[in-house]
């Protein structure tokens, strides 16, 4: 590989692969305090031109990270299909950019190869790429799933309502879940990050949040973001486990910390769908999987392995793609401005996120949040919302009023998904916007709207008493 370049006569050279991709890098806060970032804009610079000039077959055969030693990198080998990835060995990651981007390459063309695209590839073209490239890319792409209903197609936004509560109070999460339905969110899952990791409080929640699904009829699937040995426990006691989630990251070291090896989500995914079979619920496809990631989970954990942000979440991805999921999740601004420092780099790193998450062939979503003591504000969310929803992004966040009581942290509200859903046209899943149809909630005007609400709340009380 030639990892050298000259500009102005200022000659850069660097060390390997790594080192480039690191350097190729957005500015991070993360990277820089990992201590792998470019060190001026003339080395970032000098990176991206390097970068581009390598080809994918160089990038593949130089793992960033040893497969002896790492069991994602052995996935990420042991997924690569060889016919796919034969006639992209020779481009350079400039080319491949060119490509992608070249108005005649279809979204049916790059869904044709993504099984040859490795998570570092993915990663490597994004660094090549402006934050207009990222949506013009990414809204080529789309990634249909199905549980209990179709999330995906071309001109649908999901929701996800997260109807999260402090103390776990079962009337509250439900209520506030209620609340959302109306506002036409929760096609994508009404999912609960539980305050309290018990086996007790998830299945309380789950078997809660299944009477609402089954006494409204609702085509949706449920979730308790609790971790995946504690849901599983629950599937133990008979409790109904729609989506089985669990956060992943992008080195064997790092989901070691989280508690969690592939072998185990291999084994859980076996389980919940098993579940499926013996219940007595309509499925319309066979995808059971939720992942959150997040860049810099692997930089928190103490396991990146010298690598930057960027490249850890698309490997984060690929270890995703590995279970067919249903639903991924990048909770972009989460973790802290000590990984992404204000909304320039919370923006970028969402795109980046939705934009390799999709050309690996993952159904995206993004959580467009930032933390209290970031530099970020609801201007920059509503920014980045609008940015991933013309890029094609597969759901977004619904927090009441946006701001997340248990998680302590600002989100997007209903409020939010109908004001994007009408600006750009777009519409809840198919299954969803029918059962809205039906019980009111539809084109009504707001006289109507009002009295369908009032409606759902009334019956609310008797899933409740349930």
């Amino acid at each position: 590989m030639n990892l050298a370049t000259t500009i102005r006569g200022e000659r850069f050279t660097f060390a390997g692969l790594v080192e480039v991709l690191a350097k190729a890098n957005e500015e991070k806060s993360g990277d820089q305090l990992a201590g792998v970032a470019a060190r001026t804009e003339r080395e970032r610079v000098a990176a991206k031109i390097v970068l581009s000039e390598l080809t994918l077959g160089e990038i593949v055969d130089n793992p960033v990270i040893d497969p002896d030693h790492d069991e994602v990198s052995r996935l990420i080998l042991d997924q690569l299909d060889a016919a796919a990835f034969r006639p992209l060995r020779g481009l350079t990651v400039g080319a491949f950019r060119e490509w992608i981007l070249d108005d005649a390459t279809t979204g049916e063309q790059l869904a044709a190869v993504r099984q040859g695209i490795t998570p570092e590839i993915a990663a490597a073209v994004a660094k090549l790429m402006s934050n207009k490239d990222l949506v013009v890319a990414a809204a080529k792409i789309r990634v249909v799933t199905r549980c209990r209903n179709t999330m995906g197609v071309r001109g649908v936004l999901g929701i996800r309502v997260q109807p999260n509560h402090p103390s776990d109070d079962l009337g509250g999460i439900l209520l506030s879940a209620a609340d959302g339905l109306t506002y036409g969110c929760g096609d994508a899952v009404i999912g609960v990050n539980p305050a309290t990791e018990s086996v007790d409080v998830v299945e309380n929640i789950l078997r809660g949040l299944d009477r609402l699904i089954d006494a409204f009829a609702i085509p949706t699937q449920a979730c308790c973001l609790a971790h995946i040995t504690t849901q599983l426990a629950c599937l133990e006691r008979g409790a109904p486990v729609d989506l089985l989630f669990q956060s992943v990251a992008g080195t064997e070291s790092a989901n070691r910390s989280f508690g969690v090896d592939l072998t185990l989500l291999r084994e859980g995914r076996e389980r919940v769908l098993e579940s499926h079979d013996r219940r007595d619920v309509v499925w319309v496809g066979r995808q059971a999987m939720y992942f959150e990631t997040g860049q810099g989970s692997a930089l928190s954990a103490a396991a990146h392995h010298g690598v930057d942000q960027l490249t850890l979440e698309a490997r984060a991805h690929g270890v995703a793609r590995a279970f067919d999921p249903f639903l991924v999740n990048s909770v972009v601004g989460f973790i802290g401005p000590e990984y992404l420092f204000d909304e320039r780099q919370i923006i970028r790193a969402g795109l980046e996120d939705h934009f390799v998450g999709k050309l690996l062939g993952l159904p995206m979503g993004v959580d467009v949040c930032y933390t209290n003591h970031a530099a970020a504000d609801q201007n920059s969310a509503d920014n980045l919302q609008l940015l991933l929803a013309a890029a094609g992004c597969n759901f977004f966040m619904g927090v009441p009023c946006s701001d997340d009581v248990m998680l302590n942290y600002q989100s997007t509200s209903y409020h939010d998904a109908v004001a994007v859903r009408s600006l750009l046209s777009l519409r809840p899943a198919p299954e969803f916007e029918a059962w809205l149809t039906a019980r009111g909630f539809g084109a009504a005007r707001a006289v109507e709207w009002a009295e369908a609400r009032d409606r759902v709340l009334r019956q609310l009380e008797t899933v409740l008493r349930g």
